[in-house]
């Protein structure tokens, strides 16, 4: 079985790659590390199965997907994220399945013996019933552990950690990585962009207050007047730390902090 790996995160692709070699049955694809990539890879190696993270720099999962649907055979597509939410997009575009990060390796297992048993009933260029939409998605979730909460999952350059969101109380960009400042004091940093980690952060309560910081709005204190029109943002973390907010995005923030 032909299996390609679409993934931005080195630590995670990794894993993965680690995980589907133990499989005697799985000849490995060269990998991708975002979803243009993967287009051109798989037009020439042409994958049976493709596992595909959501969330990747440029085409994202989703995007990639649509383009996968327009190959022939088309390969089996199999969703990877850290937000189990996403699962709507699973059934969309008729997915295999739908996994969460970290992977859990008997998840995994059960995801290729569910792809064997439908080549293994309709041959290898068989691709898996169509499903109801509600159904789908009830099975999605089902299979994904529901005490598993969205967590987020950064590289930062030596190991994979694990991150709540609501701990989070600001991301700033320094030079070319983000530091990423929880409420109780820690600090992480990673090689991703403050626009990659917003984009993974959507359905938290997070604000650009400036092009530099990305801030947890839950944790804002105070606005202060500082010059210029310009103004700082007091958070109620560990440090008391001060943030800056430009002009242009402090009328946005008021108006969100009044319910506006």
């Amino acid at each position: 079985m032909k299996v390609m790996i679409a993934e931005d995160e080195r630590l995670a692709r990794e894993e993965l790659i680690y995980l589907l070699s133990q499989e005697q049955d799985i000849e490995l694809m060269p990998s991708a590390t975002n979803g243009a990539m993967l287009l051109e890879l798989a037009a020439v190696h042409k994958p049976e199965v493709v596992f595909l993270d959501i969330h990747m720099p440029g085409l994202d999962g989703v995007q990639t997907a649509q383009s996968l649907m327009s190959f022939d055979p088309k390969p089996f597509i199999v969703f990877a994220t850290a937000y189990e939410q996403y699962a709507v997009e699973a059934f969309r575009l008729e997915a295999a399945d739908y996994l969460l990060k970290p992977y859990d390796e008997e998840r995994l297992r059960q995801t290729l013996h569910r792809i064997r048993k439908i080549q293994g009933s309709s041959g290898a260029s068989a691709k898996p019933p169509v499903v109801p939409a509600s159904r789908q998605v009830a099975e999605i979730i089902k299979n994904s552990s529901s005490t598993i909460k969205p967590k987020l999952l950064v590289d930062d350059g030596s190991r994979m950690v694990v991150i709540e969101p609501v701990k989070i109380s600001f991301a700033v960009k320094e030079e070319k990585l983000t530091q990423i400042h929880l409420s109780d004091g820690q600090m992480h940093t990673t090689r991703q962009t403050l626009q990659e980690l917003e984009e993974k952060l959507i359905g938290y309560s997070f604000f650009r207050t400036h092009r530099s910081y990305l801030v947890n709005v839950d944790f804002i204190d105070e606005i202060e007047p500082w010059f210029n029109g310009a103004y700082n943002v007091i958070l109620k973390d560990a440090g008391r730390n001060r943030v800056p907010l430009s002009r242009v995005a402090a009328k946005e923030l008021i108006k969100r902090l009044e319910g506006g």
